[in-house]
């Protein structure tokens, strides 16, 4: 621990020396995607406001999680009304039994309501998640804290990725910028398959500084870059780690890369340059849980 103190203190001189690049005035973002005309009146009842915070979740396996984990967040459900079927009937049994409104409602404004033919038949009108702040996490974890950090990550698919192996790996929480991000979308949501609701997710105003907020409560941040010189496989994830994933196009930008404590290389056999980010992060998110799952069963 001594060395890892050392090794820091180096490093944060560097991060010192280019903090102001990251500074930046907040600004908001939105939980989902805008709500069409047609969907915004069939809407629930309730004031203007109240409406203008609402977004929507769509597919099946992201509307049942939202039941099963946060029914308190669901306004109204929109079904297809040409779906008669068991999964349909389960759905309005469980929604019945909740006290959650359900409409049926034809597939063409369910498509405008989502904003997207992908919806599988279900849209759910939903309230934005509480917000959540890192000082807050911190003092709220338990045991040896698991973060994943996404540096400039704006592809859905890969943010919804990586929300369900942070799920299944146990991560404390995943942070991403605001600004560099493309923030909890609709797409987002189907893609985690429910984890969405379950892995703490924060939007950070400036990561740096986040970064060295979590490095003061102790925790050793580790970059994925291609070309470190370190092995992933050689990094003790023992202890509280936040592991740092850049884009796939640009990887860890310079003063994210300045702030970690550690930068490590996954080792690549074939032609491929890199992996995709969603994959990556799985890779150093379950070589964290293999050490720990180790060391529990030695001790």
């Amino acid at each position: 621990m001594t060395q890892r103190r050392m090794e820091r203190s180096k490093r944060e001189r560097v991060s010192s020396a280019a903090s102001g690049e990251e500074r930046g005035e907040e600004k908001a973002y939105l939980l989902g995607e805008k709500r069409k005309e047609e969907g915004e009146k069939q809407s629930a009842s309730g004031s203007a406001s109240d409406r203008a915070e609402e977004a929507v979740v769509w597919g099946w396996h992201s509307v049942t999680a939202l039941l099963r984990i946060a029914p308190q967040r669901v306004v109204t459900i929109y079904l297809d009304a040409d779906r008669r079927d068991g999964r349909a009937r389960a759905l309005r049994q469980r929604a019945e039994g909740m006290g959650v409104p359900l409409v049926m409602m034809p597939r063409t404004r369910l498509t405008a309501l989502a904003g997207s033919t992908s919806h599988q038949g279900v849209v759910a009108v939903v309230r934005p998640r509480s917000p959540l702040s890192l000082s807050a996490v911190l003092r709220t974890t338990r045991g040896v804290p698991l973060f994943l950090i996404l540096d400039g990550v704006t592809d859905p698919h890969n943010l919804g990725a990586a929300l369900r192996t942070a799920d299944a790996t146990g991560v404390t929480a995943l942070i991403a910028p605001k600004d560099r991000s493309c923030g909890l979308t609709p797409v987002v949501t189907k893609v985690a398959c429910g984890a969405a609701e379950t892995v703490p997710l924060l939007f950070v105003t400036n990561l740096a500084r986040a970064l060295r907020e979590l490095q003061r409560a102790g925790v050793w941040v580790v970059g994925l870059a291609g070309d470190a010189p370190e092995s992933l496989f050689s990094c003790d994830l023992r202890g509280p780690t936040a592991l740092v994933v850049g884009s796939e196009g640009e990887g860890l930008r310079q003063l994210t890369r300045a702030c970690c404590d550690q930068v490590v290389r996954l080792p690549m056999a074939g032609c491929v340059e890199s992996l995709n980010v969603a994959v990556a992060a799985g890779v150093a998110l379950y070589e964290a849980v293999r050490q720990r799952m180790k060391e529990k069963s030695a001790s």
